[in-house]
């Protein structure tokens, strides 16, 4: 039996969106729509504002990675790349410190591609640059779906200029697999791109706190922790409740520090690569940041409805 295939076929952007900025810089900032761009580059973004000022130009979009509050500028050209859209993306980047740059394109020209890549190579280790294209597509006659595509994007080995080292490589392939058992798993966690380094974070959908889980190849110890990046009195509201909550999640090490704290549990391991054990040290890391999440979650919320002390 032949199984008759629908056809695909590519709709004209301006089909969708006739104007750049009133329609599909709009529909773009809807957090559904971030969350479809956010899916293709395995970040997730949140928006703040919709034509963020610059001096006297204007950003289209303006947002945050989630988990971390990176500052994200979103550009968009419904067109393809020029020179000035190049220099605003830098300009943007620089006005708002912003570590995430995103031009969006109907099609790219290879000199522009090429010029992303060297931003890539030549700036700072936390800065990625991404040129991402933009495409609808139908299927005979339905609705048109977007499509993001990156065609240019950090490559966090080149970008720190060295050949990743063995242990670099074994990072890389410990979180790959643990990410390939969370999701087999659990759909319900949003897992980012595994990199080669020793630590995967999981957001809390707050800017305020994330699980952090680290592995330690020199000390043999796994850990997952609560991340406070920058909020004392968050990490303060929490050593209040420190009897509830270690109650629940064990004992724990409480770390205060100016501008970065934690609350983390460790477990001693005999090798952190060894292969027949990474299955353990997997359902290890995904129990405690499950428990991490409903734990910490509920005390989250409790801190934000706190009343404002003026």
């Amino acid at each position: 039996m032949t199984t008759v295939l629908a056809k695909l076929n590519k709709v004209d952007l301006r089909q969708a969106w006739k104007h750049e900025a009133l329609d599909f810089t709009n529909w773009l900032s809807k957090q559904e729509n971030l969350d479809l761009l956010g899916e293709e580059m395995e970040i997730e973004i949140r928006p703040i504002q919709l034509e963020a000022q610059v001096g006297k130009f204007r950003v289209d979009i303006l947002a945050e990675e989630e988990g971390t509050g990176r500052k994200i500028v979103i550009e968009n050209q419904m067109e393809n790349t020029n020179h000035d859209h190049l220099g605003k993306i830098i300009t943007y980047a620089a006005g708002y410190d912003a570590e995430i740059i995103i031009w969006i394109v109907k099609d790219f020209r290879e000199e522009h591609r090429s010029a992303i890549d060297w931003l890539n190579e030549h700036t700072l280790e936390k800065i990625g640059f991404f040129l991402i294209k933009i495409e609808l597509w139908q299927i005979e006659g339905s609705k048109p779906a977007p499509k993001f595509a990156i065609i240019a994007s950090p490559n966090e080995w080149t970008k720190v200029g060295i050949v990743p080292t063995p242990t670099k490589l074994k990072q890389l392939d410990f979180w790959t697999k643990f990410k390939d058992f969370v999701s087999a798993k659990d759909r319900g966690i949003k897992l980012q791109k595994p990199l080669p380094q020793h630590w995967y974070n999981v957001t809390l959908g707050t800017v305020d706190a994330l699980v952090s889980l680290t592995i330690n190849s020199k000390e043999n110890r796994i850990r997952c922790s609560l991340f406070i990046p920058k909020n004392r009195e968050l990490f303060n509201f929490l050593k209040s409740k420190k009897d509830e909550i270690e109650g629940k999640i064990g004992e724990a090490q409480w770390h205060a520090a100016p501008v970065e704290s934690s609350i983390r549990i460790t477990r001693e391991v005999t090798d952190v690569f060894a292969p027949n054990h990474e299955e353990n040290y997997f359902s290890w890391l995904y129990e405690k940041t499950v428990l991490f999440r409903n734990v910490f979650g509920k005390h989250l919320k409790e801190f934000k409805e706190q009343p404002s002390q003026v």
